[in-house]
C-alpha cells in the first residue's frame, strides 16, 4: 500500500505540473511518514539525511563542470569550425550536409555531456546551412535532433556520471570507455538513412556547386576543437587526472580557446556563461538531492522487491525482459531527460539487474541507448524539440523523416543488446 501511495503521489504531482524534484521529494517524504506512523515521528529525519547523501558523492563534482564545458563550447565558435573542416573532408553534394551534422554532433559529444545543448550548438550552425542547400527544415531538424542523441553515449556523459553514483560496480571511467563504440555505432547508423533519404529525394543538389573549404586552413582552425576530446579522454587514460578533474581541465581549456584563440568570448560574456551553467547545475543537483529521499523509500521500505518478483515471475527470461524494458524506457525518454529517468527508476532497475545478473556497465550503456532513442522520438522529444525550434517547424512535421533515423538507432541498440562485447570490449582492454 505504501509503495502504491509513493508512485501514485509522484505521478499525480507530475501530471499537476509540479517539478520532478519536488514530486520525488514529496512522494518519498509521504512514504516515510506512512511507514513511521505507528512509531516515532523522528523517522522523518531520514529525509534530510538522504537529501545530503544523494549529492555527497565525489563523482558528482564533475557534473557542474561538464555543464560549464557545454556552455563554453556552445559560444566559442567551435561548432562552425568543425563544420567547415568536415565539409572540406567529405565535399559537397546530396546527403553530405546531414553526414557533416551527425559527425560534428559526435565530436561535440566528446566535449559536452548534454543532448539538448548539443542540438542547440549543431542546429545553430547546420539547420541554416541545410536550408540554404535545399533541405526541408523538418528533415534538417530530424537529423540534428537524432545526431544530438549520441551525446549521452560518447564520453564525457552527464547521464553516465549519474548512473555511476547509483549503481555499484559501474565506475565512471569504465562507463566512459564502454559508451565509445556504441556511441560511434549509433552515429554511423544514423548516417546511412540520412544520406540515402537525401539522395533519394534530391536534397542538397544545389549545394554541390558551392566551393569546397580549403582543407589545411579548415584543419588549422578546427584543430583546437578536435583536440578537446583527445585531451579529456586521453588525459584520463594516461592517468593525468580523474574524470572529475578532467571536467575542470575541459572547462579551463574551453575558456582558453574562446577567450584567447578564437576570441569569440569576451570578459563581459563570462558572467552569463557562469550563471547559465550554475543554474542548470543547481537544478540537477537539487533534483538529485530530493531523489535521495525517493531512492531511500524504494529501497528501505521494500518497494522494489514485489516489482522484481513480478517481473521475474513473468518468465520472459533475460532477453525478453530487456526488450520489455527497451519499450518502456524509450517511451519514458520521450517525456523525460536521461538524468531524470536514471534518478527515478534506477532504485527499481538495480535489483532487477542483480536478479538477472546483468553486467552493470553493459546495462548502463544499453539503458542509456534506450533513453537516447526517446530523446528524438515525437511527440515530446527533448532534443528534437530544440531542433524544431531552431528550424521553426512543428514537431509533427518531422514524423515522416525521423522514422528512418529511429529504425537505424534502434538497430544499433539491439546490436549492443545481443552483442554485449560491443560495450564491454574497450573497458576490459583498458583495464577498467
Amino acid at each position: 500500500m505504501i509503495g502504491f501511495t509513493l508512485f501514485a503521489l509522484f505521478v499525480a504531482l507530475m501530471l499537476a505540473g509540479v517539478p520532478i524534484g519536488a514530486a520525488l521529494g514529496w512522494g518519498g517524504i509521504v512514504a516515510i511518514a506512512l511507514a513511521n506512523a505507528d512509531t516515532q515521528w523522528w523517522g522523518l529525519l531520514a529525509a534530510s539525511q538522504n537529501m545530503q547523501a544523494g549529492i555527497a558523492k565525489y563523482p558528482l563534482l564533475a557534473l557542474p563542470m561538464f555543464v560549464l564545458v557545454g556552455s563554453v563550447f556552445d559560444r566559442s565558435g567551435v561548432a562552425q569550425r568543425l563544420v567547415d573542416f568536415a565539409i572540406a573532408c567529405v565535399g559537397r553534394g546530396s546527403g553530405m550536409l546531414p553526414l557533416v551534422a551527425i559527425t560534428v554532433a559526435m565530436v561535440l559529444g566528446g566535449i559536452s555531456g548534454s543532448g539538448p545543448a548539443n542540438a542547440a550548438a549543431v542546429g545553430g550552425v547546420m539547420i541554416a546551412a541545410m536550408s540554404r542547400a535545399g533541405y526541408p527544415p523538418a528533415f534538417s531538424a530530424s537529423v540534428v535532433g537524432a545526431a544530438a542523441a549520441t551525446d549521452i553515449l560518447i564520453p564525457p556523459s552527464i547521464a553516465f556520471i549519474v548512473y555511476s553514483v547509483s549503481v555499484p560496480g559501474a565506475s565512471v571511467p569504465a562507463l566512459f570507455a564502454a559508451g565509445m563504440i556504441p556511441g560511434v555505432l549509433a552515429g554511423l547508423a544514423l548516417i546511412v538513412p540520412a544520406v540515402l533519404v537525401s539522395r533519394r529525394h534530391g536534397f542538397g543538389q544545389a549545394e554541390a556547386a558551392l566551393p569546397r573549404p580549403p582543407f589545411w586552413r579548415s584543419l588549422r582552425e578546427a584543430s583546437w576543437g578536435l583536440a578537446a576530446p583527445v585531451l579529456i579522454l586521453g588525459g584520463m587514460r594516461a592517468g593525468w587526472f580523474t574524470p572529475t578533474e578532467a571536467a575542470v581541465v575541459a572547462a579551463a581549456y574551453g575558456l582558453f580557446v574562446g577567450l584567447v584563440i578564437h576570441r569569440t568570448i569576451g570578459l563581459a560574456d563570462l558572467y552569463g556563461i557562469f550563471r547559465e551553467a550554475a543554474e542548470v547545475s543547481a537544478v540537477i543537483m537539487f533534483v538529485l538531492a530530493l531523489a535521495g529521499i525517493f531512492a531511500y523509500s524504494v529501497s528501505t521500505l521494500g518497494i522494489a522487491d514485489p516489482v522484481v518478483a513480478f517481473v521475474t515471475g513473468l518468465d520472459l527470461g533475460s532477453t525478453g525482459t530487456l526488450i520489455g524494458l527497451f519499450v518502456v524506457m524509450t517511451v519514458l525518454g520521450m517525456f523525460l531527460d536521461g538524468v531524470s529517468i536514471f534518478i527515478v527508476f534506477l532504485p527499481l532497475l538495480y535489483p532487477l539487474m542483480q536478479a538477472f545478473r546483468w553486467d552493470p556497465v553493459w546495462f548502463g550503456v544499453l539503458l542509456t541507448m534506450k533513453i537516447a532513442i526517446g530523446q528524438f522520438t515525437p511527440p515530446l522529444a527533448v532534443n528534437l524539440m530544440v531542433a524544431c525550434r531552431l528550424a521553426r517547424v512543428r514537431m509533427e512535421q518531422t514524423v515522416p523523416w525521423v522514422g528512418w533515423l529511429l529504425v537505424s538507432f534502434i538497430a544499433a541498440a539491439f546490436a549492443v543488446l545481443f552483442m554485449p562485447q560491443l560495450a564491454l570490449w574497450l573497458p576490459r582492454q583498458l583495464g577498467y
